[in-house]
């Protein structure tokens, strides 16, 4: 699941993107009741984390939201709930038209919440250095992975010196969000009358699913009158990032950087 990416690309912040800029401030003073940023962040991570990161400060094809205007400019979810249901076509985001109202409160209170940390966060520092990803514990690291990540990768197998093709920073980003080509997801359908149909998912929403057989044919269902069985290689990744702690996030980063070729593990 890591890209052929070359070690020592995308390693520092430059002091042209995002994160050099001063944050902007948001026009109002909000809080929220802890309760209601948990289960914030809970809905983030499985809706929008992929993307946006589990902290809402930025991923694998979304933006820091800590940063964003819409973030600055929202009062209480007015125009976040509106973003989310509506998505941002143009800009690869997708609709959440099925979220309720409960949970778009929910997700605007966690995005505030980390935008008020952010906020009063100081330094202004313009790039990642070396020392502030070599904070965790490879032992506990070790124990997590052989829990969480083991049923797919393996030190010896596809991980095998994994750090000495990533560094840094590059080794964090794919190990959250892996980059390059996604693997192919597939499905099977079982029809009220017991036929099954397996496939490769081609469409998927709260109303339909669709495959596309060995054959190459199209087929769809809505959803109401089918069982589903999905396997997508990504469904554990997209998961694991509503379960990481920090701690636990940077365990897993400090043993995967000791898969080096010329470590004995």
């Amino acid at each position: 699941m890591f890209s052929s990416v070359p070690v020592g690309l995308a390693q520092n912040v430059s002091a042209t993107s995002p994160a050099a800029q001063p944050l902007p401030r948001s026009a109002s003073t909000q809080t929220y009741a802890p309760d209601l940023v948990a289960a914030g962040r809970t809905r983030f991570a499985a809706a929008c984390g992929f993307c946006h990161g589990p902290e809402a400060t930025g991923g694998s094809s979304g933006p820091d939201l800590t940063r964003s205007a819409v973030v600055a400019a929202d009062e209480h979810g007015d125009r976040i709930g509106a973003l989310v249901r509506t998505g941002r076509a143009t800009a690869g985001m997708p609709a959440f038209p099925a979220l309720s109202d409960a949970d778009l409160a929910a997700i605007a209170a966690f995005i505030h919440e980390q935008k008020t940390k952010a906020e009063a966060e100081t330094g202004d520092r313009r790039s990642v250095e070396p020392e502030d990803l070599v904070t965790g514990n490879a032992r506990a690291g070790r124990r997590y992975f052989a829990t969480a990540c083991a049923s797919c990768h393996s030190a010896d197998g596809d991980l095998a010196g994994v750090a000495s093709r990533y560094e840094g920073l590059d080794l964090l980003r794919n190990m959250l969000y892996p980059r390059g080509p996604r693997p192919t997801a597939t499905a099977t359908v079982t029809t009220r009358d017991g036929a099954t149909v397996t496939g490769t998912l081609a469409y998927r929403d709260e109303f339909t699913i669709a495959l596309t057989t060995a054959a190459g044919e199209y087929r769809s269902w809505p959803v109401d009158r089918v069982r589903l069985e999905i396997r997508d290689p990504l469904q554990a990744h997209f998961e694991q990032l509503g379960r990481y702690t920090d701690a636990t996030m940077h365990d897993v980063l400090a043993y995967l950087q000791t898969l080096r070729q010329d470590t004995a593990r």
